[in-house]
């Protein structure tokens, strides 16, 4: 969306109220705002009839009403709901109408929890950083789903270590990692709680620490080859590649591109 965008002039003298984010949308852009920051939310409860009236008598969007209308006639889907939306706005390229597709068809068959994380992950990526720990911590201490992959609870400790690692809080990030390294059993994981913990811990813990086992040792070795000249402010933002995040920060500063 680099280019210039030439909004729809009409705004809605009625809100539609967005009932699960208490919201009050006046214009086209709004919804599509909405729907793009909210795809996790997207179900069947915004494919109604209501919307399809409000386009129509308070944006004057008859046409686009009358096609919704129709697609809701022949058992559309949910995502040709929300797309034939976007598409109709003409905010959004081909390039991102299609990425938008993918991540609805991405979100169609998980479950609560998984969309759960989906949205945190999102908070994370964008930045709202304690939003995201909050929805992680809710995903942990609530009522466990059996029916998820084994590794999910694993892969949540390892991204609310990413985000304690985003506010400097390196002890509480490695106790995240450590629990993300036993269900998950995966080298990043481990890298990253040896990390965190040489950040929080004095020199003569942390070689305590490595003296527990030869595998942190071995670790510890290309972990030195990977950190030494990081800087302190990096961005941490998936716990699979936490360690390449660094490593781009560094260079984005030492470039001067940041």
């Amino acid at each position: 969306m680099s280019s210039l965008i030439l909004c729809h002039k009409t705004k809605a003298k009625r809100p539609y109220d967005i009932a699960q984010i208490q919201r009050k949308i006046y214009t086209i852009e709004e919804l599509c705002y909405y729907l793009c920051n909210h795809l996790y939310l997207v179900d069947y409860t915004i494919m109604n009839e209501k919307l399809c009236d409000w386009l129509e008598e308070e944006l004057n969007l008859k046409p686009l009403a009358d096609d919704l209308r129709y697609l809701f006639s022949q058992n559309g889907t949910i995502e040709q709901f929300v797309i034939m939306i976007l598409a109709y706005s003409s905010i959004y390229t081909t390039g991102e109408l299609s990425q938008i597709q993918d991540v609805l068809e991405q979100l169609k068959n998980q479950k609560p929890l998984e969309k759960q994380k989906y949205k945190a992950d999102n908070l994370l990526t964008s930045g709202s950083v304690k939003s995201a720990i909050l929805l992680y911590q809710g995903i942990l201490q609530g009522e466990r789903d059996e029916s998820l992959d084994g590794k999910f609870y694993g892969k949540v400790y390892g991204c609310l270590g990413a985000a304690y690692g985003r506010l400097f809080l390196y002890q509480e990030a490695a106790k995240m990692y450590e629990a993300a390294f036993q269900i998950c059993e995966e080298k990043s994981m481990l890298k990253a709680y040896l990390y965190a913990c040489r950040r929080y811990m004095n020199s003569v813990e942390y070689h305590q620490l490595l003296t527990t086992s030869d595998v942190y040792m071995e670790i510890d070795e290309e972990l030195s080859d990977d950190v030494q000249n990081i800087a302190e402010g990096v961005r941490i933002l998936q716990y699979e590649d936490t360690l390449e995040n660094w490593k781009n920060q560094y260079r984005r500063i030492s470039t001067g591109e940041i």
